[in-house]
């Protein structure tokens, strides 16, 4: 992954119809870092070199970064004035609903580690790990106990008209006052991030926050970090409060937070899934193509075909996700959708859930899976194996799912599903006959 790429922003609508910015890095088993206070896109995009050497060690060891601007800042909705903490709780929900699949790990660093405790505590069956990072339970310790913190606290009366002063100062003392350029770089992100009433709306929040009554009551595998490339001072004192609170937690201080925090996933990741995974550079293919779409065309109209074809693109688009697949850019639905998976059986899942959204469009689907080599590049995948996925989706019913063997093979013992025999097909293109199989839902 490029850490100075943009990122592919997407929106989710909380319950509270607020519109929420998310962005996936990557594919495979999921982390997710619920937001800081000036939105955590935003801030990758003004410190790649930063957040993009977290996000780019999760995606080279084969997990996916799940991340998104909170509410009032970034990219998301600005016209809000809730950010208290069950306000936020309701962010980090509806991203994890809409992006995350059914077990991962979260990663609440500074501002959105109380979130990712109350969300652990709740939901402790889909949790795989919680890491807490340069965070705290109290937020009147956050300004209390940290004098920079305090100082800006006391400041704050300066940040409606010395906005860029005021961010200016902070941003110098997050970096330890020793990189004028990343320091500016910042706090520009930080005064396009959000503004200064909706900051001191944030900050008050912040200090209702008490949920250290929630500490003894997670159940899952918890690091906490005190990682020191965050220079701010005495920020140690409050992290260490929070580790003899949680049962069984383990605290580390260290300087390179990516390797700490991989190391702990490779502890605690193989519970993510009980999906067989595929051999490394190997990918499960999934192509879906619009059943009879000539005829489709001539009954609703090129307009009126196109208008409802992009929607329901959109809408595959979010259960290749949901199920961690990651589709292919360009690959448009006439042409086809294209997506590749690391999990055999999440394979499946998401094309039965993309042939249930092409039933409710009225825009049935061929789907065919396959695995096999890929060739990777820029965003576009080739291959014969690609191929061998294209031609089994045209053999399919409109609405049905086709697996080669080597797809049945692989998710056999793990998909809760069944498979029919559908005999060796000749594909057009493809030297040796390919057995192809139905897939059907398996009686629970």
């Amino acid at each position: 992954m490029n850490t100075t790429m943009e990122p592919r922003i997407q929106y989710a609508k909380t319950s509270d119809g607020v519109s929420i910015a998310y962005t996936v890095f990557g594919s495979g088993p999921a982390v997710v870092f619920p937001s800081h206070v000036w939105g955590s896109i935003q801030l990758y995009k003004y410190r790649p070199e930063t957040f993009g050497t977290i996000y780019e060690g999760l995606v080279s060891r084969g997990w996916s970064a799940i991340t998104y601007d909170g509410r009032g800042c970034g990219s998301s909705d600005r016209d809000v004035d809730d950010f208290s903490l069950d306000a936020r709780l309701r962010d980090l929900e509806t991203v994890i609903e809409r992006a995350a699949p059914e077990r991962f790990a979260l990663c609440g660093m500074v501002q959105g580690g109380p979130a990712a405790v109350v969300y652990t505590v709740r939901n402790p069956q889909r949790v795989i790990g919680l890491v807490l990072s340069n965070t705290f339970a109290r937020g009147p310790e956050w300004y209390e106990l940290v004098p920079v913190m305090r100082a800006f606290k006391e400041l704050t009366s300066l940040a409606e008209d010395e906005w860029e002063f005021y961010t200016l100062s902070m941003a110098s003392a997050i970096v330890g006052y020793s990189d004028v350029r990343a320091a500016r770089q910042l706090a520009e992100g930080f005064r396009t991030g959000m503004t200064p009433s909706a900051y001191m709306a944030y900050r008050e929040a912040v200090e209702q926050i008490d949920i250290r009554d929630l500490l003894p009551q997670i159940v899952v595998p918890t690091l906490v970090v005190r990682d020191k490339s965050f220079t701010v001072a005495r920020v140690a004192e409050v992290v260490k409060r929070l580790t003899p609170l949680i049962p069984n937690a383990r605290f580390v201080e260290t300087d390179d937070f990516s390797s700490v925090l991989n190391e702990f996933l490779s502890e605690h990741g193989d519970e993510s899934s009980t999906a067989p995974r595929v051999p490394s550079g190997t990918a499960v293919i999934l192509f879906a193509d619009i059943a009879d779409s000539t005829a489709l065309t001539e009954r609703l109209g090129d307009a009126g075909f196109r208008e409802r074809a992009r929607e329901l693109d959109a809408a595959l688009r979010v259960v290749i996700r949901e199920h961690t697949g990651t589709p292919i850019e360009g690959k448009l639905l006439g042409d086809g959708v294209l997506a590749v998976f690391t999990s055999a059986r999440q394979a499946i899942e998401a094309a039965l859930a993309c042939a249930r959204s092409g039933h409710v469009a009225g825009l049935p689907l061929h789907l065919g899976l396959h695995a096999g080599d890929v060739i990777r590049e820029d965003d576009n995948v080739y291959g014969g194996a690609v191929n061998i996925a294209s031609r089994i989706s045209g053999l399919s019913a409109p609405g049905e799912v086709l697996v080669s063997e080597t797809v049945r093979s692989l998710a056999q013992t793990s998909a809760r599903v069944a498979f029919e025999d559908r005999g060796r097909r000749r594909l057009k293109g493809v030297g040796e006959a390919v057995r192809a199989w139905a897939v059907t839902e398996a009686d629970r």
